[in-house]
């Protein structure tokens, strides 16, 4: 936070994809597919060695299904080796033990799993039904913090299931989050009265956290636009498993420029560069990293640059608008 606050010259957040395949297909994800090979460690060291040395103060690995690459403990040690935080994004699947176990050895600070419905449906298996059992291990063995996600919005049939998946979430002492799905392009959409009921509840679990501390949230769930400024491109970073630079995970192609030729005249071009995106913008990452410069660094309008096409199709985990319940 002091470093993030004295200088605006760093990255703060990095999302990076080290492997685009996912284990499971749900129906509202773009950001996975079946066939993608996962990127070798050594390309990966290069690009978190490129990352410290931009400053970069946290490397958030998600997919695709990480827990899928081969290398997956050498990257969070290499994050670690380099002073950067490390964090994962898994649907949990392949959680055991062991697996727990090694990723605490490697380092890893923090993980987080998004849980879409008590029972498995049509749109995701990613149930607590399935999940519980992992929720059970990581209580008793993690030594890293957990975040359990739990989603309301669009194609999600029973919202209700958010409020139990948080309740089990808190009851096990890890911290739960409640995520509003967001169009192919990182879009709001609005949720309905009955949604809202349950977002409120989710929210008044635990007790305050950072998430609360502003009204972005609030705002989204009611479909209103917020006027803020994102610092995509520069305060965050997401990279693709083509080693490319994106504003996030629902605007690949901009600015679609090899990370290893990203420089600090890039960070400051992004900076200022108004995205036009924003207001109704649901990509919470960009937004919490974005918060601590509202109050500076007037942005400007910019003519999009040419989108870069990125080779695969789609891709996993979507970025949510997230809401703490604290332990």
């Amino acid at each position: 936070m002091a470093k993030a606050l004295t200088s605006t010259d760093h990255p703060i957040q990095v999302h990076m994809v080290p492997m685009r395949r996912c284990n499971l297909a749900c129906g509202y994800c773009n950001e996975y597919d079946e066939v993608s090979q996962p990127v070798p460690l050594a390309e990966i060291q290069k690009r978190v060695d490129h990352l410290a040395e931009l400053g970069t103060s946290l490397i958030t690995i998600s997919g695709g299904e990480p827990l899928l690459h081969p290398d997956l403990d050498g990257i969070i040690a290499h994050i670690r080796k380099r002073g950067l935080l490390a964090g994962l994004i898994t649907n949990g699947y392949l959680l055991v033990p062991e697996r727990i176990e090694r990723l605490n050895r490697a380092g890893l600070d923090y993980l987080q799993i998004s849980i879409d419905n008590v029972q498995p449906d049509a749109v995701s298996n990613k149930s607590l039904k399935v999940l519980d059992k992992k929720l059970t291990m990581l209580a008793e063995l993690a030594r890293f913090d957990v975040n359990i996600n739990s989603v309301l919005g669009a194609g999600i049939a029973h919202p209700e299931d958010a409020l139990t998946i948080a309740q089990r979430a808190v009851s096990l002492g890890l911290v739960s989050t409640v995520g509003i799905i967001h169009d192919g392009h990182g879009q709001l959409r609005p949720l309905s009265p009955a949604e809202q009921a349950v977002y409120r509840q989710v929210k008044s679990l635990g007790k305050r956290g950072f998430a609360r501390f502003n009204r972005f949230q609030d705002n989204i769930s009611r479909g209103r636009p917020n006027q803020w400024k994102c610092r995509s491109g520069s305060r965050y970073l997401y990279v693709c498993e083509n080693g490319l630079v994106h504003y996030c995970s629902q605007q690949r192609g901009y600015p679609g420029v090899p990370l290893l030729s990203y420089t600090r005249a890039d960070l400051r071009r992004e900076y200022y560069a108004e995205k036009s995106c924003a207001p109704f913008c649901t990509v919470a990452c960009a937004h919490y990293t974005s918060l601590l410069d509202q109050w500076r660094g007037r942005q400007r309008p910019v003519t999009a640059p040419a989108k870069i096409p990125t080779t695969g199709a789609p891709q996993a985990e979507p970025e949510l608008v997230q809401i703490e319940a604290d332990r």
